[in-house]
């Protein structure tokens, strides 16, 4: 458990006006912790960071990971315990459209933020969020574990085995103060989230227009959780990092959901509806011609259970009753940030119950 390890924590954050983002700065602020973030403004309307009035709340920067000098500046001046690096381009079908900004930002953007804490002695624990992806994906029922191939067919998920092996290098090349470890989660659902090409808002966004959802992989398996889940695990993880045996922990780590959480696209949309009470899907006829993405993924995740206690809390359906009811409650006019309040409160009285 945290056990108000972050209250009074300088916390640094790329990525922060995204989706997962917006939902950490909510958890860190909950705890007590300053938080400073550095991202591009939110690209999706609504956007979660906006609805939350994040802006008020924490330092904003607005700036590209990119943009090495002024990261670089940004992070020094913050002087932060603790970071989390989350910007990223994150869809796999935008990175085929646009693989040199994907491998830019995922790959050198990585580059930048590991350099840039090579100065900044204040740091004492870094989590470099990556994604499942990352492996060398073989379509088997397993686990992967987190010393397996690492690889990716299309431009994202080879940025991502990238970018873990920038960690890794720069990690034992570059002895510092900072102990830095990467993180590999799994397809990631939650209220708030309007990014296109995902299955929850498209669905969202067919429910409010009236249209059909039409489902471009309908077989797929994925490994569905809630935002909540990986961004626990993340937080624990940094809390590890900056303790005595810090060190120990400064590896890479899966998070993701339990094997009943794993359910096809066709699966995942007729529960949603269940929920719901209503809305249509069928399969796009145009799907034969799509770029090709993963049909099976799965983590293996014992090693986050046996070190670092952390287990997945919430199976299928109980992240979809968190996640449609929150969009549902948003749709009746409920304040967003009371919505991810109640969230957070509900999965931290589960950690609590399990013992974690």
């Amino acid at each position: 458990m945290l056990n108000g390890f972050y209250k009074e924590k300088k916390v640094f954050i790329t990525g922060h006006s995204g989706f997962k983002g917006s939902w950490l700065c909510r958890w860190l602020l909950s705890e007590g912790a300053s938080v400073t973030g550095y991202s591009l403004p939110p690209d999706t309307e609504p956007s979660l960071f906006r609805l939350l009035n994040l802006e008020k709340q924490i330092k904003h920067i607005e700036a590209d990971v990119r943009d090495t000098a002024r990261l670089s500046r940004e992070l020094s001046e913050a002087r932060p315990d603790i970071v989390f690096h989350l910007a990223a381009q994150p869809l796999v079908r935008r990175s085929y459209k646009e693989p040199r900004l994907t491998w830019e930002t995922n790959v050198m953007g990585t580059v930048n933020l590991l350099d840039a804490l090579r100065s900044c002695e204040t740091v004492r624990s870094a989590v470099v969020v990556t994604s499942d992806k990352c492996y060398e994906n073989r379509e088997w029922l397993w686990g992967y574990r987190e010393d397996d191939a690492l690889g990716g067919h299309d431009p994202y998920s080879a940025s991502k085995g990238a970018a873990e092996l920038a960690v890794s290098c720069w990690r034992r090349s570059f002895p510092s103060s900072a102990k830095i470890a990467s993180a590999r989660a799994g397809n990631v659902i939650g209220g708030g989230d309007w990014n296109s090409d995902r299955l929850v808002p498209d669905f969202i966004k067919a429910i409010q227009t009236g249209k059909t959802l039409l489902l471009r992989n309908p077989v797929s398996i994925r490994p569905w959780q809630h935002v909540l889940e990986p961004l626990y695990g993340y937080m624990l993880l940094g809390k590890r990092l900056f303790g005595e045996e810090g060190a120990s922990f400064a590896e890479a780590w899966n998070f993701g959901p339990p094997d009943t959480a794993a359910v096809t696209v066709k699966e995942l949309a007729e529960k949603m509806m269940l929920i719901w009470g209503g809305g249509k899907v069928e399969i796009d006829p145009a799907s034969s011609s799509q770029p090709h993405e993963s049909g099976f993924l799965k983590l293996d995740c014992s090693k986050a259970a046996l070190r670092l206690g952390w287990r997945g809390l919430w199976g299928i359906d109980e992240t979809l009753r968190h996640t449609v009811n929150w969009y549902k409650s948003q749709v009746d006019g409920a304040d967003s940030t009371s919505l991810c309040d109640s969230d957070i409160s509900a999965y931290q009285n589960g950690i609590e119950i399990n013992g974690q």
